[in-house]
C-alpha cells in the first residue's frame, strides 16, 4: 500500500552542506583517523601530491565543527589530502562543510576511473593544450604512458568502447583486442562481460580461441607460449561451442526468470496455506520440501 507524504513535511529538509565554502588553518582541522608510513610511502599518495603540486587541490576536504569546541573542525573526508598540504608546508586549505557529522557516507562507495574513462579524461585535456609533461607530473607517470594511455582505443571498434567505458580493464587487455577485427572484438567484449573477468589471461585465451581470418593480421599464423596448433585449432571449436551456448541461453534467460518468479510466488502462497500445507505433509511430503526449497531461492546459481 502507498503511503500518503504531507507535502508539508518536506520543508523540513536540511541541506547536508554549508552552501559557501570555508578556508579554514590546518592546524584547527583534527583528523578522526592516523595515516601510517606506509600509505605514506603508497604509489597512491605520491600521486595525489604530484596532483596537488601540479595543480592544486580538486576536491575539497570535507569537515564539521566540534560541538564541544566550535574553533575545532573534525576531518570527514580528505586525510591524504591533508597530509599532503601539511608535508607541502602549506598552512590553510579550503573546505567543504557539513552540517552533520556523519563520515561512513563519503568513502560508502568508492568510483574509481575505468581505462577509458581515463583515456577520455587525458585526451581531452591534451585537446584543450594541456602540456603533455604537465598532465603526466600530475598523474605521477612518465611521458611515454600518457601517450599510451591517450591512445588506448586507438584500434578498438566504437561498439566495444561502449561496452568497457565502465569496466575495469587493464590496459593490456585493449592490446589484445586491437589484434581481432571489429566484429570479433565486440564478441570477445560480451564475453568478457558475461564472464565478470576482464584479466589479461581471460581475454588472451578468447585470442587463441579466435579464427585466423577474425584477426587483423590473417595472414601471420598465431603464436600462443606453451600451445601446439593443434590446441590452438581444438580451442577455437570450442570457444565456438562457447558462444553458441552462451547465445542460447540468453534468448530464454529473460523469460525463464519471469517464469520462475510468477511460480515461486505462487508456490509462496500454497506452502502459506495450512490446509495444503497439512494435506501435502500427510500425502505428498517430498512435493512439500521441493516447494519450500524453491520458495526459499534466493538466486538461480547453483551453490557451491
Amino acid at each position: 500500500m502507498n503511503r500518503y507524504v504531507n507535502v508539508d513535511a518536506l520543508n523540513g529538509i536540511v541541506q547536508a552542506f554549508s552552501s559557501d565554502t570555508l578556508v579554514i588553518a590546518l592546524s584547527c582541522i583534527l583528523p578522526v583517523r592516523t595515516i601510517g608510513k606506509t600509505v605514506k610511502a603508497s604509489h597512491k599518495y605520491h600521486q595525489i601530491a604530484c596532483s596537488i603540486e601540479e595543480i592544486g587541490l580538486v576536491e575539497p576536504p570535507v569537515v564539521c565543527r566540534d560541538k564541544l569546541n566550535p574553533s575545532v573542525f573534525l576531518l570527514l573526508d580528505g586525510h591524504l589530502r591533508i597530509e599532503v598540504l601539511k608535508d607541502l608546508g602549506r598552512q590553510e586549505v579550503e573546505c567543504l562543510i557539513s552540517t552533520d557529522d556523519e563520515a561512513f557516507t563519503y568513502n560508502k562507495r568508492i568510483s574509481r576511473l575505468s581505462a577509458i574513462q581515463e583515456q577520455r579524461m587525458i585526451a581531452k585535456a591534451i585537446e584543450r593544450n594541456v602540456p603533455k609533461e604537465k598532465i603526466a607530473k600530475a598523474l605521477d607517470i612518465n611521458v611515454r604512458s600518457l601517450i599510451r594511455k591517450a591512445t588506448l582505443v586507438e584500434g578498438i571498434c566504437e561498439e566495444v568502447v561502449s561496452l568497457l567505458k565502465d569496466k575495469m580493464c587493464p590496459m593490456a587487455v585493449f592490446d589484445v583486442l586491437r589484434k581481432m577485427i571489429p566484429i570479433r572484438q565486440i564478441e570477445a567484449a560480451e564475453l568478457l562481460i558475461n564472464a565478470n573477468n576482464y584479466s589479461v589471461g581471460y581475454v588472451s585465451a578468447i585470442l587463441a580461441g579466435t579464427a585466423q581470418a577474425q584477426l587483423v593480421n590473417a595472414s601471420t599464423p598465431k603464436r600462443v607460449r606453451g600451445m601446439t596448433a593443434e590446441a590452438l585449432a581444438r580451442m577455437e571449436t570450442e570457444l565456438t561451442k562457447l558462444q553458441q551456448a552462451i547465445t542460447s541461453i540468453q534468448d530464454s534467460y529473460g523469460q525463464d526468470h519471469l517464469h520462475l518468479t510468477v511460480v515461486k510466488a505462487y508456490l509462496a502462497k500454497l506452502v502459506g496455506n495450512a490446509k495444503v500445507t497439512r494435506y501435502l505433509e500427510k500425502n505428498q511430503p517430498e512435493f512439500l520440501g521441493e516447494f519450500r526449497n524453491v520458495v526459499q531461492m534466493t538466486s538461480t546459481l547453483a551453490s557451491d
